[in-house]
């Protein structure tokens, strides 16, 4: 994948999360899906459509400069949308 970063997770999050530079990511969760932002635990939103949780990811991302990522079904990066 272009642009990986093998430092591991720590590197690559610690710079971010926390902070309103944070990416967002669109990840299964219990059977429908979930709108988290790095570095926390409970989602900002939850719901069984992928595509607008994606948006809203979207809206709350380029409020910032950051990035929304699209995870599939199994939880593997399908996509990394730059806002």
């Amino acid at each position: 994948m272009p642009g990986r970063n093998d430092n591991g997770p720590e590197k690559y999050f610690g710079d971010r999360e926390g902070t309103e530079k944070a990416n967002y990511h669109v990840v299964p969760h219990d059977g429908n899906w979930a709108l988290k932002r790095e570095g926390e635990d409970a989602p900002v939103e939850t719901g069984g459509d992928r595509d607008k949780l994606v948006e809203a990811g979207k809206n709350r991302a380029g409020e910032h400069g950051a990035m929304v990522i699209v995870h599939n079904e199994e939880g593997k990066i399908e996509d990394q949308i730059e806002c």
